[in-house]
């Protein structure tokens, strides 16, 4: 059997194909075809609205899969489409590569073998960032990049950036998408992740051409503006619902409370009071009034202190839903102590005026930062007098 025959074959047994978006990429576009139909007949490609000469190489290759459209809707569409195309022709995988030659067909066997080792895992082809020609703008929007994918996830990738994926479009569902342009790949990639599914890096090869000799189709400022509304939102999501959310299921489960009393808690190499730091932090933390951005503040923190971030993390909890009407209620009731004789027992008692506007957030805000020290102070005494009881025992 031949090397295509091979890899054809290995294609058709995971229900895979290789899925090429394209929009005036005429100049590159037929040596992309011809290298990965050297690998697989299983090829598709999405015309996004071209207005070159791509209709006429795609009609050189009638073995070729095709969505056309018209006019141009970004590359965030075409991808969803492929998508869907793929999945309606019975595929579970797509490996998808840009048409602008920077990636090549020699890695699609490589891709392949990660759905042997990985099934049901969204692989990014991670790239050699110090490759020549690799344009600095680039590096930096990758680095930036993959700070944020870690704050929306709390997973670490060399490369998020990178167009040659394969997806486990099965696995995905039928999830709805919100973006259109290229800030799409980030989104698929944090909702993929917040969906369950696995991520995982491959090294591949990739070439960029000289400055004078480079397509693209990506526009700085409107592209990287939608890309910061777009962390923005994500990040929001992060915060109010998905970290949240997992906490909860985390501590649902009786095996999460065995493991974290074991590594978090009774194992060596951290002093009673380091922990018991961490854990009265966390609670600071939780408490003081800076809504929206209180667990983000307290993991830069944590690294930065070089406190158990597990520990700071599980008690900066203390004021998410259920506990967050009385860490409020307390919050008031505590700012009593500053106020004086303009103390309010009710919020807004006395009519939503500016002036209890004023003194109510007023009363809060002290009452909140007096709080958050006093319960910061207790959870450390108390952490550090438990902790050195158990950890004694367990000793």
């Amino acid at each position: 059997m031949t090397t295509k025959g091979t890899h054809n074959e290995h294609f058709e047994q995971h229900r895979a194909a290789v899925l090429i978006p394209t929009y005036n990429n005429a100049s590159t576009l037929e040596g992309v075809l011809q290298d990965a139909l050297s690998y697989t007949s299983h090829v598709i490609v999405v015309n996004d609205g071209a207005t070159d000469s791509t209709q006429d190489i795609l009609e050189k290759y009638p073995q070729l899969q095709r969505v056309s459209y018209n006019p141009n809707r970004g590359k965030g569409i075409a991808l969803r489409r492929g998508f869907r195309y793929a999945m309606d022709q019975g595929y579970d995988y797509v490996i998808t590569m840009d048409a602008d030659g920077q990636h090549f067909a020699t890695d699609l066997p490589g891709m392949l073998q990660m759905i042997g080792t990985h099934p049901e895992t969204l692989v990014i082809g991670a790239r050699n960032l110090q490759e020549e020609n690799m344009p600095g703008k680039n590096t930096f929007a990758n680095k930036f990049s993959n700070f944020w994918f870690y704050v929306e996830t709390g997973l670490k990738g060399p490369d998020t950036q990178s167009g040659y994926r394969l997806y486990p479009l099965r696995r995905m569902g039928n999830m709805r998408f919100w973006c259109t342009k290229y800030e799409f790949e980030i989104e698929v990639l944090v909702r993929s992740a917040w969906k369950g599914v696995k991520i995982e890096w491959t090294p591949v090869k990739v070439y960029y051409p000289p400055a004078e000799e480079r397509v693209s189709h990506f526009r700085p400022f409107r592209d990287f503006s939608r890309i910061s509304v777009l962390n923005t939102v994500l990040v929001l999501i992060t915060l109010l619902y998905i970290k949240p959310r997992d906490l909860l299921l985390f501590l649902l489960k009786k095996e999460n409370w065995k493991k974290m009393w074991r590594e978090e808690v009774l194992k060596s190499g951290e002093s009673n009071a380091r922990k018991a730091a961490a854990i009265g932090f966390g609670v600071f933390m939780g408490i003081v009034p800076i809504w929206g951005a209180q667990l983000l503040v307290a993991m830069v923190l944590s690294i930065r202190l070089k406190l158990n971030k597990a520990l700071v993390f599980l008690a900066a909890h203390i004021s998410t839903p259920p506990l967050t009407p009385f860490i409020l209620f307390a919050s008031f009731l505590t700012g009593k102590i500053w106020m004086g004789q303009s103390a309010k027992d009710l919020v807004f008692a006395d009519g939503l005026t500016p002036a209890t506007f004023r003194d109510n957030i007023l009363q809060y805000i002290l009452g909140s930062i007096t709080l958050a020290i006093t319960a910061g102070v207790a959870a450390w005494m108390i952490s550090y007098v438990l902790l050195s009881i158990f950890r004694k025992e367990n000793k």
